[in-house]
């Protein structure tokens, strides 16, 4: 099949489907909402609730405002402080839940017991089977609640799942593992118990970024919500190479994020980007900062374009934007010393670091 990094994909594709298959070109996103709908509604009985995990990114909020749109008050939405999220993440987020989009959220603080689990925990697999695991359990948990609280236990949990999602978490039916098996595991998709007591509702799981987009405008999900950059299920834990809980990795790295993507909104430039994050580095560098050497940590800085996640290309910044950035990292956070930048694409690399 081709990508975006194929010569002319997009119009070998377009080619081949409506000139030589005679495929029409009538697909609207309305009709996948209506049809969604209906899906929903005939999955969830008429007396049945259903939870959403909501993760403050565009998908999950989709998702979430779909099945609301579909079953009203008998979806429960929560959202989960894992204590890996970006700075004041659970303020801003709440409040769009609230104010905006007038779902049913409630917010959980696990941060404390996802920091506990992971301490120590310095292999990529391991630290997102973890997550994923506790996130169950954490649902669960509200689940229970939710039972005590209306006398009739949930059955749903929703999820945000996208096409890219499913193609690099699983395997095609019947086609034994391929190479994509694993390289997202850590996604939605990714460290679900086998037991899970919760069946999956994931009405995006067909569609890519893009397309969740336009179903969200169709939905009223506001504008600048929806131009949120992807965001991983994991958190800043796959943007720590290693133990996650490793001195203060996290203050730092949700400083240094911070400050980049402001800089880059001020620039005008953060629509023209998929993602951008900054990483921080498990290494001590050598530097000197007023009239004293230090032996501080390095972060690294990531943006990329695409059109669905699927393949990627670094983004090219002015020197002028980076040195910007670098000299306002270095002078605002305390305990960095040294900046890079990420100029690799995907493949070979993936988006995020882990």
């Amino acid at each position: 099949m081709k990508v975006t990094h194929s010569p002319k994909g997009m119009e070998t594709l377009r080619h081949f489907l409506l000139d030589i298959c005679g495929v029409e070109a009538g697909w609207k996103m309305e009709d996948v909402m209506e049809e969604e709908i209906k899906v929903i509604r005939g999955m969830v009985g008429p007396q049945d609730h259903v939870i959403c995990a909501l993760s403050g990114g565009v998908d999950s909020t989709v998702a979430a405002t779909l099945v609301h749109k579909a079953i009203g008050e008998r979806l429960h939405c929560i959202f989960v402080d894992n204590g890996l999220l970006r700075y004041k993440e659970q303020e801003r987020v709440m409040e769009t839940f609230e104010k905006d989009l007038h779902l049913p959220v409630t917010c959980v603080d696990a941060s404390v017991r996802f920091l506990s689990e992971l301490k120590g925990v310095t292999d990529p697999e391991k630290k997102r089977k973890i997550i994923g695991k506790e996130f169950i359990s954490v649902f669960d948990a509200f689940a229970h609640e939710l039972e005590q609280k209306l006398g009739k236990k949930p059955t749903y949990l929703v999820q945000g799942t996208l096409y890219p999602d499913v193609i690099e978490s699983c395997p095609p039916p019947g086609s034994g593992k391929t190479h994509s098996h694993t390289i997202k595991s850590h996604h939605n998709v990714g460290g679900l118990p086998k037991d899970m007591k919760l069946k999956l509702i994931e009405p995006l799981k067909l569609l890519f970024k893009d397309e969740v987009r336009e179903l969200g405008k169709i939905l009223d999900v506001p504008v600048s919500f929806l131009k949120r950059h992807p965001f991983p299920g994991p958190g800043l834990a796959v943007r720590i190479p290693g133990d996650v809980t490793q001195g203060n990795a996290l203050d730092i790295l949700r400083q240094v994020d911070e400050i980049f993507i402001q800089a880059i909104k001020d620039a005008g430039i953060y629509d023209d980007i998929w993602q951008a994050f900054a990483v921080f580095l498990p290494v001590k560098t050598t530097g000197v900062q007023g009239d004293q050497r230090t032996h501080s940590n390095a972060v690294a800085l990531r943006a990329v374009t695409s059109q669905d996640g699927m393949t990627a290309d670094w983004y090219y910044f002015e020197h002028k934007f980076l040195d910007d950035v670098s000299r306002k990292i270095c002078n605002s956070v305390r305990g960095v010393n040294r900046v890079c930048l990420d100029v690799t694409s995907k493949p070979p690399s993936t988006i995020e670091w882990e």
